[in-house]
C-alpha cells in the first residue's frame, strides 16, 4: 500500500513540475518562420533597399506557390524551382517586410529584414541601426500572470504532498 502512495506522490509531483515550466510559443513576434506542411525560405534574410532576395518553396503539392510582401512585386513559384524578387529601392533601412508564401491556401510567412544603403549610393557599409534584439528565450515572455500563479499553485502543491509523504515516512503516521 505504500508504495501506491508513494508513486502517486512522484507522479502528481513530475506532473506538477511539467505543468509549471514555461511553455515554448512558436510565436516569438514574426522573426521566425511558422510551421507549415511545406518548407519555405528567403535568402539573405537581411538584404539593402534595391537589393535580391531568393526565394524558395519545397513539399508543396501544388505546382504553383504565390510569394508576396510589401516590399517586392509578387512572385510565382513554379513546381518547386526557386525565383528572385528585388526589393524597392525605397524601401527603408531597418523596417522589416512580412513575406507570405501560400500553397494551395496554406500560408507561412517570415520576416524580411531591410538594412543598409540603397545599391549604388552610400559607403558600401552596413551599419546597423539597432542592437540585438534579447527577450527570455522560450516562450517565459508570454507568460501571463494567471499562468504563474497556477504553476505556483501546483509545484506548492506537489512539494507539500512530498513533505506529508516523508513526514508519514518518518513518524508512522501524520
Amino acid at each position: 500500500m505504500r508504495a501506491i502512495r508513494v508513486a502517486s506522490v512522484a507522479l502528481l509531483s513530475t506532473a506538477a513540475f511539467a505543468l509549471a515550466a514555461p511553455v515554448a510559443s512558436a510565436n516569438d513576434g514574426g522573426t521566425t518562420p511558422n510551421v507549415t506542411s511545406f518548407g519555405f525560405t528567403v535568402s539573405p534574410a537581411t538584404v539593402a533597399p534595391g537589393g535580391t532576395v531568393t526565394l524558395n518553396a519545397t513539399g508543396c503539392q501544388e505546382p504553383l506557390v504565390k510569394v508576396s510582401s510589401g516590399v517586392f512585386d509578387a512572385v510565382e513559384l513554379n513546381e518547386g524551382r526557386s525565383a528572385t524578387a528585388k526589393v524597392d529601392a525605397d524601401a527603408k533601412p531597418g523596417a522589416q517586410y512580412q513575406v507570405t508564401f501560400d500553397c494551395k491556401g496554406e500560408k507561412g510567412t517570415t520576416t524580411l529584414t531591410v538594412a543598409g544603403h540603397p545599391t549604388g549610393t552610400g559607403t558600401g557599409t552596413t551599419t546597423p541601426s539597432k542592437g540585438v534584439k534579447a527577450g527570455l528565450g522560450g516562450g517565459a515572455g508570454g507568460l501571463n500572470g494567471t499562468e504563474v500563479a497556477a504553476g505556483s499553485a501546483l509545484l506548492a502543491g506537489a512539494l507539500g504532498g512530498g513533505v506529508l509523504l516523508m513526514r508519514r515516512r518518518a513518524g508512522g503516521s501524520a
